[in-house]
């Protein structure tokens, strides 16, 4: 079962009614993303009569545009960042089991590990990761309040899985994701959270992936070689308990730059 680490903050009422769609996942190294939404509520309050009117600088003297619009903006942003930082679960960053080593480039994660001759890199992205959650999909229970009922975030990324062999010039890359989070997705595999959608060999120190190269597109793959494919990332660590942790530990990426976010916005449009 993915962990579900944080809710909508309650300073957003019933705004959450409203989510945000967002654009494609930017591909990390070598990934070449599918579109999916993404669902954080953000600038749904209503507005109040009279706050959007002043638009000339402010009176202090300094220049600057300091609207009431701004003075609301900013009230509305340390709520916010108070509730999210209420909710947090992880202060720090959770540990991956099995050795591997974390690199952070931005948005841009990268997992490492060595074994027997061999070097295996995931890489994902944190940006639109967090699938979609659509109204009115359960009934509230009777007598559950509103703010109870509110969905709890989840960042599920896409993810690339590098092996390189010690010496090798080429690297077997498999393109990875969480079927679950696929829109219109109808069967579940009952034993493997996660799924490869494309295989295919890279040159080793490419940043992109290139079309020249022949991609095996798993849809149409007989099950006896997915299957070896899915147990040759068992072998080297890639498995069900990566899954789960990569998701928790991409959760608390994904709402630490959230926060962090938010108080670069509350700092931009407060500053003069």
């Amino acid at each position: 079962m993915l962990p579900l680490l944080r809710r909508v903050p309650r300073a957003l009422g019933s705004a959450v009614a409203g989510l945000r769609a967002a654009p494609a996942l930017p591909p990390p190294t070598l990934l070449r993303p599918a579109p999916r939404p993404c669902v954080r509520p953000f600038g749904l309050l209503p507005v109040r009569a009279g706050l959007l009117r002043s638009r000339g600088p402010c009176g202090c003297g300094c220049g600057g545009l300091h609207t009431q619009g701004d003075k609301a903006f900013v009230e509305f942003l340390n709520d916010e960042i108070k509730e999210e930082k209420k909710i947090q679960k992880h202060k720090s960053l959770p540990k991956m089991s099995g050795g591997w080593e974390l690199d952070m480039n931005g948005t841009e994660a990268k997992l490492v590990r060595k074994v027997a001759g061999e070097k295996i890199t995931v890489t994902f992205n944190i940006n639109n990761s967090i699938p979609p959650t659509f109204e009115g999909e359960e009934e509230p229970a009777q007598g559950q309040k509103a703010d109870e009922q509110e969905p709890e975030l989840t960042s599920t990324p896409n993810f690339v899985v590098e092996v390189i062999k010690d010496g090798g010039k080429r690297a077997l890359v498999l393109d990875c994701h969480y079927p679950e989070d696929e829109v219109g997705q109808e069967e579940e595999d009952e034993s493997d959270i996660f799924s490869i959608r494309e295989v295919s060999f890279q040159a080793v120190g490419e940043s992109e992936w290139k079309d020249t190269n022949y991609t095996l597109n798993t849809d149409s793959l007989d099950w006896a070689l997915y299957d070896h494919l899915m147990d040759f990332l068992a072998d080297r660590g890639v498995d069900n308990t990566f899954a789960d942790e990569l998701v928790e530990l991409s959760t608390a990426l994904e709402h630490q730059e959230y926060i962090t976010f938010l108080e670069d916005l509350k700092g931009f449009v407060k500053s003069q």
